[in-house]
C-alpha cells in the first residue's frame, strides 16, 4: 500500500459513517446539561448535522441555557428531554454526570457522556451494567478517538510496524484563567482528570490492563487555590511504560500537545494533535512506510463530528460502537488511578 492509498483508507473510515447521512433518518438527540466546554459545540453540531434532530436542552444554569437558545435549541425540562429523545448527550459538570446518565439509561435511552464519565469506578460500573441491561449504547466523549494522526500511530503500533512497543508518552498542557481553574479544581484529580484523560485513553486502548499506576499531582502555579495543576502519571504495563503529563501554565500549549509511541523498529510522534501531523522514523520499511524519517499530514479534522457520526450510524443499524465497554472500563480505572481518585 502506498502512502496515498494509506491516507485514503484512513480517511474513509470516518467519511463512511456519514456518507449517506442525508438519506438516512435523523436521530433525535437531547442534552442533559451543556455547561461543559465541549457542550455548546456539540449542541451546535446536533442542530446543524443531517444525522441529528435536536429535541432540546435541559440546563439549569441560565447563562448556558440562554447560549443554547441563541443557537436555536429549545429549553426543556429534564423529563421533556428524556421523553423526546432517542439519544441523550450528558454535557454537565463531572459531579453530575453519573446521576444524569443513570436517569437516561433507566429511561432506555442511548447515551453520549462527556469525558471523564464519573468520579468513581463504582459509579461507572453501575452505568455499564445499566447499559447492558437496557441494551443501550454508551459512548464516551473522548474527542480524539477518531483523530487520524493518533489512529495512524496506533495502527503502526498494533500492526507491528514500529516493532515491539516499549514506551508511550503524551503531553497535554493548557493555560487556564481563574474561572477555568475553579472548574478544574472541583475534582481532586485536577488537570490529569480533566485533560490527561484524552491521552490516557489511547495509551490504555493500545497497551491494555496496567500492572501499576503512579500519580504525581502537584500544585505549582502561584494561584491561591488547591488545583492539581502540574501532573504526571507513570503506567507500568507488562512490557512497556506509559508517561502522561498535563500542566495548566503553558502559553501556546495547543501547538505542543504530543502523543508518541516508541518501538524497536522506530518511533511515531503526533504533534500537534490538532490539526494532526504524524512524524515517523523507522529503522526499516514497514507497512506503507519507508525506512527513515517521514512526515504525514491528514485531511482537515474537526472535533466531535466523527464520534457523533459513529453514534448515529450505530443507533440506526443496531450495532455496537468501535470501542467496547470492556475497553472503556480499563481506561476509566487507569485514569482514576492516574488522578489519585481510585
Amino acid at each position: 500500500m502506498n502512502r496515498r492509498a494509506f491516507l485514503h483508507t484512513a480517511a474513509v473510515s470516518t467519511v463512511a459513517l456519514s456518507a449517506s447521512a442525508a438519506e438516512a433518518r435523523r436521530v433525535r438527540i437531547g442534552f442533559l446539561g451543556c455547561s461543559h466546554s465541549h457542550g455548546m459545540p456539540k449542541v451546535k453540531l446536533a442542530l446543524e448535522s443531517p444525522d441529528w434532530e435536536c429535541a432540546g436542552v435541559f440546563e439549569p444554569d441560565v447563562k448556558y441555557r440562554t447560549a443554547a437558545e441563541k443557537l436555536g435549541a429549545k429549553a426543556l425540562s429534564q423529563e421533556q428531554v428524556l421523553g423526546a429523545s432517542e439519544v441523550i448527550a450528558i454535557e454537565c459538570d463531572a459531579k453530575d454526570r453519573h446521576r444524569l446518565a443513570k436517569a437516561a439509561l433507566l429511561a432506555g435511552k442511548h447515551v453520549h457522556i462527556e469525558k471523564p464519565p464519573t468520579v468513581t469506578l463504582a459509579e461507572f460500573r453501575e452505568l455499564l451494567a445499566l447499559a447492558r441491561e437496557k441494551k443501550a449504547l454508551m459512548q464516551m466523549g473522548y474527542m480524539w478517538r477518531f483523530n487520524p494522526g493518533i489512529n495512524a500511530a496506533l495502527e503502526a503500533a498494533r500492526k507491528g510496524w514500529l516493532g515491539d512497543v516499549y514506551l508511550v508518552r503524551g503531553v497535554i498542557n493548557t493555560n487556564l484563567n481563574a474561572e477555568s481553574r475553579r472548574s478544574f479544581g472541583e475534582i481532586a484529580g485536577g488537570t490529569m482528570y480533566e485533560l490527561g484523560c484524552h491521552l490516557v485513553d489511547p495509551l490504555v486502548r493500545l497497551l491494555g490492563k496496567h500492572a501499576k499506576v503512579t500519580p504525581v499531582l502537584r500544585h505549582d502555579a502561584k494561584d491561591a487555590d488547591a488545583l492539581a495543576d502540574n501532573c504526571v502519571a507513570v503506567f507500568d504495563f507488562k512490557r512497556a511504560v506509559g508517561i502522561i503529563s498535563s500542566a495548566t501554565m503553558q502559553p501556546t500549549a495547543g501547538a505542543h500537545r504530543t502523543f508518541e509511541i516508541q518501538g524497536t523498529n522506530g518511533i511515531a510522534v503526533v504533534k500537534p494533535l490538532e490539526q494532526p501531523v504524524l512524524t515517523l522514523d523507522l529503522a526499516k520499511d514497514a507497512g506503507p512506510y519507508k525506512k527513515g524519517g517521514q512526515v504525514i499530514s491528514f485531511p482537515p479534522y474537526k472535533r466531535y463530528v466523527p464520534e457523533f457520526a459513529e453514534l448515529a450510524a450505530c443507533v440506526r443499524a443496531g450495532k455496537p460502537l468501535a470501542v467496547t465497554p470492556e475497553e472503556d472500563e480499563l481506561v476509566h480505572e487507569a485514569l482514576l488511578k492516574a488522578s489519585g481518585m481510585h
